[in-house]
């Protein structure tokens, strides 16, 4: 455990020598942000006063996107697939299999200490985002609710980073894997519900897509903090979620394993 903790404590120190890069990157992404917002005012202004699109209040569609970024400045993948596929095609795993570490929680606790530190220099201009639009921020139901978006949360975190590492992985069959990350990263950003909330879509396709993975990379999550779900559906999808956890964690070992059996690297 000791080593980990140092990992952490190393990778956060690193993440922090690109502190600006990551003031800016938030920044920035407050545009796109912005402008979601502008095109919802938009159409709510355009409908009676109270009204609501699916189930959503324009003071709910806000605090949806607010919370939307700040779950994804917590729990998002930034350049760990990129870094972990690296890793493969310069022979850098080399040294891991002659240490006493496990490359994949190596690679887990240093998504960690990213996140810690985007997280560390974000929150500022969050904060103040989230306080400039304070009126329309909705706040969770009660502190179980809260308890129980956390729990959600951490999983979210964790399937997003598993889903990542599979895909680097491929890197031990392919030269470059940056299809594969854009194709799947197209896909989660509908699927997931960075766009639009998904319980605006049609019920049919929102119970379809309830068995994939997608949505407990953001909107599952948002949806608990929000109280839009609660009951047996809050129990059921914590068990679907954790299920895909667990796959995804299952799976990242398994192509792990057969992928060293490809591996080879030269020099010393």
């Amino acid at each position: 455990m000791k080593k980990y903790l140092h990992v952490l404590n190393i990778g956060i120190q690193n993440n922090l020598a690109y502190r600006f890069n990551f003031l800016a990157r938030a920044l920035f992404g407050f545009i796109p942000l912005l402008a979601l917002l502008s095109v919802w005012r938009t159409i709510y202004a355009a409908k009676s006063p109270g009204a609501t699109v699916g189930t959503y209040t324009l003071a709910e569609m806000v605090s949806y996107y607010l919370l939307a970024t700040i779950v994804n400045a917590l729990t998002a993948v930034h350049d760990d697939d990129w870094q972990i596929a690296n890793d493969i095609r310069d022979g850098a795993i080399s040294q891991f299999l002659i240490k006493p570490i496990d490359y994949l929680w190596f690679r887990l606790v240093l998504f960690a200490s990213g996140r810690i530190a985007y997280f560390a220099v974000a929150a500022a201009p969050l904060l103040a985002l989230v306080f400039l639009l304070r009126k329309y921020f909705v706040l969770p139901p009660d502190m179980v609710t809260f308890g129980i978006f956390l729990v959600s949360l951490v999983l979210t975190a964790l399937l997003q980073f598993f889903i990542s590492y599979i895909i680097a992985m491929l890197a031990f069959w392919v030269l470059e894997v940056s299809t594969f990350i854009f194709i799947v990263y197209a896909f989660e950003f509908i699927a997931s519900g960075h766009l639009f909330p998904l319980d605006i879509l049609p019920a049919w396709l929102v119970r379809a897509l309830a068995f994939t993975p997608f949505p407990y990379e953001l909107f599952f999550p948002i949806s608990i903090y929000m109280g839009k779900t609660t009951g047996a559906a809050l129990a059921e999808g914590l068990a679907i979620q954790l299920f895909w956890v667990l796959v995804a964690y299952f799976a990242a070992r398994f192509a792990w394993s057969r992928g060293l059996r490809r591996y080879t690297a030269v020099g010393g």
